[in-house]
């Protein structure tokens, strides 16, 4: 049956954003993102609709304003259920729902949701079709190029048209690998499938009327620009964690607008700050710390700055105190060279005692 949506938001274009990833990109992960990024649209980790709708749902749900756009990713199976989280997610304030056909964990497959829902499109397009129709907000899906025993192009192409005919859905952010679900671990999934771009790319010529982003193995901007030639949109995951760096271009680059940080002091500055609301309310700086533990990946010093974070476990600690120490052995050109050949260094800020001062 044909369930198309009258009333939600036509979705817009995503030319760059950070993937949704369990355990990292929660609300500290991307709160410090913006401080490196302001335009890039960022997720949620996967929630459950189980941990919405019978769980502590505001802990789940919450976030601060800064880290629009935000879209809310989903996992689940029953239409009704993502209905109801759908309308739940709009009235938070999100700015999308994504549904994830993609987690290819064993503890995901035991829910009957994630990749091994790419085995029934009509009961995806359901789904999507549901949320669409419980909100105005604009519904997305996020999928792998196939499934065990589904792994053909013509598989991927049969799945989209089911999905989107169902549904009437446009965006879709697909990951070009294969998720084997008998024999991988999920980190075993996210290196050993092949990728396979040019699945990609042939969907987003065989259905041109839909939003067509892809994901998988892109480790910085220009090579995520490249692909703007085939595509709608580059999402990035891991490098977007582990070199969180490489977004200070991203608004300059894909958005036509000036990033928040000229250089990586000022996002210490925006650390120090947010480390500082943590001690008070009583949360280990670690929840935090962990995420900017690449921040100055490859630089001199960087080993310094994360072994400081890492081992850190006096949370009496005054946050400015933590971070003139890590920061200790970094290069003046490491802090404040910019992110852009254009940005001019800021007036320096930190009490960094350093080595660095004479090379």
């Amino acid at each position: 049956m044909q369930v198309i949506a009258r009333n939600a938001r036509a979705p817009t274009a995503f030319p760059v954003s950070v993937a949704p990833m369990m355990d990292w990109t929660d609300s500290r992960y991307r709160r410090f993102m913006r401080s490196i990024t302001r335009r890039t649209p960022l997720y949620t980790e996967m929630i459950t609709t189980h941990a919405i709708l019978r769980g502590e749902r505001h802990l789940q749900l919450k976030y601060d304003a800064i880290e629009k756009p935000l879209v809310a990713q989903l996992g689940g199976d029953s239409p009704r259920d993502l209905a109801e989280c759908a309308r739940i997610v709009a009235d938070y304030g999100y700015d999308e729902v994504n549904l994830n056909v993609g987690c290819p964990s064993e503890r995901v497959q035991s829910g009957s949701f994630g990749a091994c829902l790419m085995a029934t499109p009509e009961l995806v397009g359901e789904c999507l079709g549901a949320m669409s129709q419980a909100s105005a907000l604009p519904v997305s899906i996020k999928h792998r190029i196939g499934i065990d025993g589904r792994e053909a192009y013509e598989d991927l192409a049969r799945f989209v048209e089911i999905v989107s005919s169902a549904s009437g859905i446009r965006r879709f952010v697909v990951h070009a690998r294969i998720a084997v679900l008998k024999g991988l671990s999920p980190r075993e999934n996210r290196s050993v499938p092949p990728l396979r771009y040019a699945d990609v790319h042939q969907l987003k010529r065989d259905f041109p009327q839909l939003l067509i982003e892809i994901n998988g193995g892109f480790r910085d901007l220009e090579t995520a620009e490249d692909q703007l030639a085939a595509v709608d949109g580059v999402m990035i995951g891991r490098a977007a964690y582990e070199t969180p760096w490489i977004f200070a271009e991203a608004d300059a680059r894909f958005f036509g607008a000036r990033g928040p940080a000229e250089h990586r002091a000022a996002v210490i500055e925006a650390l120090i700050e947010q480390l500082q609301e943590l001690q008070s309310a009583g949360i280990p700086l670690r929840n935090c710390t962990r995420h900017a533990l690449g921040l100055f990946n490859a630089e001199h010093g960087a080993r310094h700055f994360r072994r400081t974070l890492t081992e850190n476990r006096d949370e009496t600690i005054a946050p400015r105190t933590l971070l003139n120490e890590a920061t200790r052995y970094l290069r003046k050109d490491a802090l404040y060279g910019g992110a852009a050949a254009s940005a001019a260094p800021a007036k320096r800020t930190l009490q960094i005692a350093t080595v660095a001062d004479q090379v």
